[in-house]
This record gives C-alpha cells, structure tokens and sequence, in this order.
C-alpha cells in the first residue's frame, strides 16, 4: 500500500470525524467522496471498503467518549452527578433510544449493505433529511420541556429513537434525524444534541463490530495500516468538530445545515449525473 492510498484513508477520516456529528451525514459524505473521487473499492474490494468506512467511524466514537467521558462514568454508575434525588439522564433512556434502530438494523444490514451504498442513494436521504430538519426547526417549541439532556424523559427518549430510524438510509443522518426528532418532542437544540452523541457511541460501536464480524475475512494484513491511518484522522477531526458543533447548535439550529445538504445534493446531481 502506497502513500497516495494512505492520504486517500487520511481524507476519508477527515471525512468521517468532521461530517460524524455535524446533523449532514457522515457516511454520505463519505460515499460521494469515495465513490466520485478517492475510489477505494480498486484497490480495497467492495466489502474491504464499506467495512473501512464503517470501522473509521470507532475513530469518532473514542472522540465523543473522551469529550463525554463524565457523563459515560455516570451512566455506568461508576461516578454520581445528580445527589439530592435531582433528575438525571440514566443508561435506560439511552437503551430506550436505541432500540428500534437497533432492532431495524440487524434485521436489514444485508440489504442496506447491499443496495443503499451509492451515491444516488445518498442524495435522495440528503434532500430527505435536510426536510426533516426544517420542518423540526420550523414547529420547535418555543419553549422547550427538556432544557438539559438531564430532564429527558422515557417517552422523548423512545420517540427520538422511532425518528432514528430514518438514519438507517445513508445520507440522512443519523444526527440530523435525532436532533430533528428531539427538539420536535420538546427538547432544547443542545438537550438533544448531547443525547444524540450519548447514543452515538453504542449504536457505532455495534455497528462497527457487526461489520468486522461480518466482513474481516475479506481485509487482508496489506490493508490495515489504510485501516490505521482513517481511524487515526477521524478521531482528530472528530475531537475538534464535537467541540465546535456542541457550541454552535443552539445559535444557529439546524436550518443552516439543511440548506447545505440541499445545496450539495443539487451540485452532485447535477455535476455527475
């Protein structure tokens, strides 16, 4: 493996860390750039290269774990943040968020593999998502139930994890579903930005150990510093797009990363097809 195929996993991770959180679409993003530009599949195979992009998103997951490393030790009961009976966001809402992409997802991983990991594809859940995400910042309450992630109830933690089903199609976002999801049950922008990458990090690393699990036998030794050098980047990038969207969310909303995702989706189509 050359250096040229090293810089395309480094670009690819840049990718992935900085489109992971942000409510565009990670994985869309990576697939247009993969399949219009870098290429991957000829020198990595079909199924090497939807592993890979799989598997660089563990980069982004270490990077919310340390951004949120507190509230996770919370979580797991190993550190209290609430004492006083104050309410506080537990490890059963975020299992309640999960579980119907969950479920959803193990049931269909064959098929999305299969046939949703194409450009076209990709641009119709852009276009799809970016609605949600109007319509979401269009009806928000003005004043939200759910200031804090921490008075997030049982039944806006299930509703969300209906929305985030959605994200099961590439390019609509798995963020972009749950943020729009949250603040259309009353939480705040922020309140359900944190919940957003809270559940981020189980559901990812499920994914990607599925898809390892699945998959290994078709990366070879050859292929694992590619595999390295994605991990690596997205994590960098990742660290810093996590800091910086978490800061901007709840002035800006969700609007302006809409118009984006339309703007690009329009650009793609009409550049390449």
């Amino acid at each position: 493996m050359d250096w040229m195929e090293l810089l395309k996993a480094v670009i690819l991770g840049m990718v992935e860390g900085l489109t992971e959180f942000a409510p565009v679409s990670s994985t869309g993003h990576m697939i247009i750039v993969d399949d219009l530009w870098l290429k991957s599949t000829e020198f990595l195979g079909k199924y090497a290269a939807n592993t890979f992009k799989v598997v660089i998103q563990l980069g982004s997951i270490l990077a919310a774990v340390v951004v949120f490393k507190d509230r996770f030790l919370d979580l797991l009961g190993i550190r209290g943040r609430h004492p006083g009976g104050k309410p506080r966001l537990t490890l059963l809402h975020v299992i309640i968020g999960l579980l119907p992409a969950g479920v959803l997802g193990v049931l269909f991983e064959d098929y999305i593999d299969e046939h949703l990991f194409s450009t076209k594809t990709v641009l119709i859940g852009l276009v799809l998502g970016a609605l949600l995400m109007i319509v979401a910042d269009r009806f928000a309450k003005k004043a939200a139930r759910a200031q804090t992630v921490d008075q997030i109830t049982y039944k806006q933690a299930f509703l969300v994890g209906l929305v985030q089903c959605l994200s099961l199609w590439p390019g609509f976002s798995r963020s972009g579903s749950t943020i729009a999801g949250g603040v259309l049950v009353g939480m705040s922008h922020r309140a359900a930005a944190d919940f957003t990458f809270i559940m981020a990090v189980p559901i990812m690393a499920g994914a990607s150990g599925l898809s390892l699990l699945k998959n290994w036998q078709y990366v070879t030794v050859a292929d694992i510093p590619f595999f390295i050098a994605g991990f690596l980047s997205a994590f960098v990038f990742a660290l810093l797009a996590i800091r910086f969207f978490l800061h901007l969310i709840n002035r800006i909303r969700l609007v302006p990363f809409a118009v984006y995702r339309i703007a690009l989706a329009f650009i793609i189509y009409f550049l390449y097809f």
